[in-house]
């Protein structure tokens, strides 16, 4: 039985992930400091090694004692990070760094590997923590894993877009579950058309295993959703998996601010982006990886009632007031 190394594991994507593993036959081992319940502690085929991934020491200690063929790092925010991995884990199989589209730093449509830019990473950047300089850093671990890859490590990247289904602690799904579960009306920024192409955490996790047996050394691979939907759609897909009738209530920026007594825009709805976001999956495909259709992942995604840790989105009370001020 093949031996995969997960850092981190137990939250959403990397939870996915041990499970899409255990399916592909793999004895898992999960590296994490054990500050979340672990989902897969009385599981026979899932270990369970207690450390800061941000010490060498530790990656060092974990390569020895697990002796992993497969590495997937989820949980690398900052380049040295991954550095400091591809150096620990140079003799694996496969290490796979999940990294972002928000590594682009272009609103090309749509957006390619090896032919769209990356976004520049400054010194500066690649230690800050603050949102803004997201996408940078993880460009920057894109660029250490080519570094490791020139170096003779069968090193990859995995950029996914934004991810949904069970177990998503943002919430940004959640919101327009809650939505359409709770209203007949549905408020939803624009004219519905927006396009911020969306990935289920299955198709991440088929994505990161198929990368990890199929992929090349120094190549990064997108993953989206195979159908790109639309906001209305999104809410249309929710409101069909969950055998919902419900009515999209459209208003661009002016009629938000405007019914909200001010202050609501657009970008205060999840997955709103006012610039089209795109991501070419072809060249997974041709790796072999078949994903769910959105159809079927927002179905598995809607049964999950758990509560996320995050709230986003416009107050209640400020939808109603919209919709009052829109019907008169």
């Amino acid at each position: 039985m093949s031996r995969a190394l997960v850092i981190g594991g137990t939250r959403f994507i990397g939870r996915h992930l041990v499970t899409e593993l255990l399916d592909g036959g793999y004895e898992v081992t999960l590296l994490n400091r054990g500050t979340h319940p672990n989902p897969f502690a009385d599981h026979p085929d899932v270990g369970h090694v207690r450390g800061d991934r941000t010490s060498g020491a530790t990656l060092d200690e974990a390569a020895e004692t697990v002796e992993p063929s497969v590495v997937v790092d989820c949980v690398a925010y900052y380049p040295g990070e991954v550095r400091m991995a591809t150096r620990a884990f140079s003799e694996v199989d496969a290490y796979v760094y999940i990294s972002s589209g928000s590594a682009y730093g272009s609103d090309h449509i749509p957006k390619r590997e090896n032919e769209t830019p990356l976004e520049p990473c400054s010194d500066e950047q690649a230690v800050d923590d603050s949102a803004a300089t997201y996408g940078p850093r993880k460009a920057e671990g894109d660029r250490a894993v080519f570094e490791a890859a020139e170096a003779g490590v069968r090193a990859m990247s995995v950029r996914p877009t934004i991810v949904y289904g069970q177990h998503d602690y943002t919430g940004r799904f959640q919101y327009w579950v809650d939505q359409v579960r709770r209203r007949d009306r549905v408020l939803v920024p624009g004219d519905g058309t927006n396009i911020h192409h969306l990935v289920a955490v299955e198709n991440v996790a088929r994505a990161v295993r198929t990368v990890a047996e199929e992929g090349v050394a120094g190549e990064a691979y997108n993953v989206g959703d195979h159908e790109v939907l639309t906001l209305g759609g999104v809410v249309e897909t929710i409101a069909d998996a969950l055998g919902r009738t419900v009515e999209l209530v459209t208003a661009g920026g002016r009629e938000l601010d405007e019914a909200s007594g001010g202050g609501l825009s657009p970008t205060d709805f999840p997955l709103y982006n006012p610039t089209p976001h795109i991501l070419s999956t072809e060249k997974l495909a041709a790796l072999g990886w078949e994903p769910l259709s959105p159809a079927e992942a927002v179905g598995r995604a809607v049964e999950w009632t758990g509560d996320p840790e995050r709230d986003p989105g416009p107050a209640t009370a400020d939808i109603d007031r919209v919709l009052e001020r829109l019907d008169t």
